[in-house]
């Protein structure tokens, strides 16, 4: 597949309805859970970051073809799933920047630094994959 300039409408709501799905799916088994049971409660705070990190991988996914010319070089949302997902398969879940991208932690959503461990949360999820989905309107949406 070559690189992509745009995307259609079609394609950004189908990610927006999955990642909504998730999230959704997320807040009603933690609700389910009433915390009244501390296996529980510490099997989810175990599962959570394995969950959206790999909620990470599959957001970058739907959109992987996008060109550098279109993204930028800056450290948006977009440039920033970018070095989290490879981070995540490559680094060992480490965070590592590249030559290519000017990430500047304190104007990301995560406010990840390099060298750090990710461990995304729903929230921090849900965060990121709106900013990635708005700045993917805002620039590839045909």
């Amino acid at each position: 597949m070559l690189g992509r300039k745009t995307y259609t409408r079609e394609e950004l709501e189908n990610a927006r309805t999955v990642m909504d799905a998730q999230l959704a799916a997320w807040r009603a088994l933690t609700e389910a859970t009433d915390g009244s049971d501390p296996k529980a409660a510490a099997a989810l705070e175990a599962v959570e970051p394995l969950l959206f990190n790999n909620m990470a991988l599959v957001l970058d996914r739907y959109f992987v073809h996008r060109l550098r010319a279109v993204t930028g070089k800056d450290g948006n949302p977009l440039n920033e799933v970018e070095l989290l997902s490879e981070s995540l398969m490559n680094n060992d879940g480490v965070l590592r920047g590249n030559n290519v991208v000017k990430f500047v932690p304190e104007r990301s959503v995560t406010r990840l630094e390099p060298g750090e461990r990710i461990r995304l949360s729903a929230d921090e999820f849900e965060r990121l994959a709106g900013a990635f989905l708005g700045e993917l309107e805002a620039k590839f949406l045909d």
